[in-house]
C-alpha cells in the first residue's frame, strides 16, 4: 500500500480552438511565419530575410507623408473602354473586379502633402490593380500631378509598382501615356525642379521605359524586380542563362541604371535629405 494512498489524477480535455485569422503572415521569400503586428512595426519587411512585402498605394502615402496632410488629386477619374475589349473577361469586368478587390478606382493615386514639413507632389502606382499597369487614366493622373508640381514649383516623387507596363486593354491609348508623362517631366526638368523616382517590386515594361526610368535621382527598394521584359521571356528569346540576380536592384545598381538602394524604413529620411540638398 502506498504511504499516502493511491494518487489521483484529473484528466482535462481541452477543446480545440481555431487560431484567429489575420494574426500571421507567411513570408513569400523565406516562408517564415510572421506575427502581423511585428511585420507592421517593421514597415512590412521580413525581419529574417529582408523581403519587402508589396504595399498598397495608401500604405505608401501614409508611410511617406506627414499624418493628415495628403490632399488627393483627381480621385474620381475612371477608365473608359475605348476598344470594347473582350477576352476571358471584358475590360469592364476586370476594372470592376479590381475596384472591389483594392478599394481603388484606378491603379494610381496622386496628390500633394508634406514630407517632414516639406511640401511635395506624390504619385504612387499600385500593383494590386491590374498589375499597376498604365492606361489612359493612370497616365493622365500622373501627367496632371507633374503639371501641378511644375505650376507650383514643387518637387515630385513618383513611387512605381507596376508589373504590367502599358495596359493592353486600351491598345495605343495606353502606349501614348509613355510619351505624355515623359513630356511633362521634360518640362518639369526645364524649370529646374526635382523629380525623384522610387522603384519597388515589380517595376517593369512601359512604366520603367517611361517616367519611372528618368528620375533626377532613381531609388530602388532591395531585391526589387526592375526591367522591361521579364527574365524568363528574355531567356527563352536569347536561349541563354541570365546572370544571377539579373534585373534585381542590386544588379542594376552595380551596372549604373539606378542611383541607390534604400531600405524601406530609411526611405522617408532619405527622401527628406534629397529634398534638402536638391530641391
Amino acid at each position: 500500500m502506498a504511504l499516502f494512498g493511491k494518487p489521483k489524477y484529473t484528466i482535462v480535455r481541452l477543446k480545440k480552438h481555431e487560431m484567429p485569422e489575420g494574426l500571421w503572415t507567411k513570408c513569400e521569400a523565406c516562408s517564415e511565419v510572421l506575427y502581423n503586428k511585428t511585420l507592421e512595426e517593421n514597415f512590412r519587411v521580413c525581419p529574417k530575410c529582408n523581403y519587402h512585402f508589396i504595399l498598397s498605394a495608401y500604405e505608401r502615402i501614409n508611410m511617406l507623408l506627414d499624418s493628415q496632410t495628403f490632399q488627393e488629386y483627381d480621385k474620381d477619374m475612371l477608365s473608359s473602354d475605348p476598344l470594347d475589349f473582350k477576352g476571358p473577361k471584358t475590360y469592364k469586368e476586370k476594372l470592376e473586379a479590381d475596384q472591389k478587390l483594392t478599394g481603388l478606382k484606378e491603379a494610381a493615386v496622386t496628390g500633394v502633402g508634406l514630407l517632414d514639413n516639406k511640401k511635395v507632389v506624390l504619385a504612387v502606382t499600385d500593383s494590386r490593380f491590374i498589375m499597376g499597369s498604365m492606361g489612359s487614366v493612370v497616365g493622365e493622373k500622373i501627367t496632371r500631378a507633374i503639371e501641378e508640381a511644375t505650376k507650383n514649383k514643387l518637387p515630385i516623387i513618383i513611387v512605381s509598382g507596376s508589373g504590367g507596363g502599358a495596359r493592353m486593354y486600351e491598345g495605343m491609348f495606353s502606349l501614348m501615356q509613355m510619351s505624355k508623362t515623359c513630356a511633362a517631366l521634360a518640362y518639369h526638368h526645364e524649370k529646374k525642379l526635382l523629380f525623384v523616382s522610387v522603384l519597388t517590386n515589380p517595376t517593369m515594361a512601359g512604366v520603367m521605359a517611361s517616367f519611372a526610368g528618368i528620375g533626377d535621382v532613381i531609388i530602388a527598394e532591395p531585391k526589387a524586380l526592375i526591367g522591361f521584359t521579364g527574365p524568363r521571356v528574355i531567356e527563352q528569346t536569347i536561349r541563354q542563362k541570365l546572370p544571377a540576380g539579373f534585373q534585381r536592384s542590386e544588379f542594376l545598381l552595380e551596372h549604373g541604371l539606378i542611383d541607390m538602394i534604400v531600405q524601406r524604413k530609411n526611405l522617408k529620411t532619405t527622401l527628406r535629405q534629397l529634398l534638402d540638398y536638391l530641391a
